[in-house]
């Protein structure tokens, strides 16, 4: 876990905030077809693409050049309601995410665990929709991933 300090607006008021590093899964495929197969896999579980978020393509159209990188935004709010009514906040982590990269000649699926975001809202790890959380995301990554 890394702790970053901020000062918030030069008040010389500083907060130490905890954060965890990610989850990484190695992909078999390039990021597109990751991508693609994460959202034809979140689908088919049920649940809503609500934006694929292309970083490269951003940094392309201000003349900067990345390497793939696609963020990929979903949920089920059958899964995410009950997580937000036992702690609002997590609406500014809901709907879930997960990043496609390439880091040289490897792709990566990165997210953050349920259970992590959860402890920052004050949501017990085992709170039945975290845990469907968590089961959800490595079911989609790992077959997104395979082969």
């Amino acid at each position: 876990m890394k702790t970053f300090i901020l000062a918030a607006a030069g008040l010389f008021a500083w907060t130490s905030i905890a954060v965890a590093e990610p989850t990484r899964i190695e992909s078999a495929h390039d990021v597109t077809t990751t991508v693609d197969r994460l959202a034809a896999a979140v689908e088919a579980a049920g649940a809503k693409v609500f934006a694929r978020i292309d970083h490269a393509k951003g940094a392309a159209s201000v003349d900067m050049e990345l390497a793939p990188a696609t963020l990929l935004i979903f949920g089920n709010p059958k899964l995410g309601t009950p997580a937000m009514q036992a702690a609002p906040t997590m609406g500014l982590d809901l709907p879930l995410r997960v990043l496609a990269y390439r880091d040289g000649d490897t792709v990566w699926l990165a997210y953050h665990a349920p259970a992590e975001v959860a402890a920052q809202h004050r949501l017990p790890a085992n709170h039945p929709a975290i845990l469907k959380m968590t089961g959800a995301l490595a079911k989609l990554t790992a077959e997104a991933a395979a082969k």
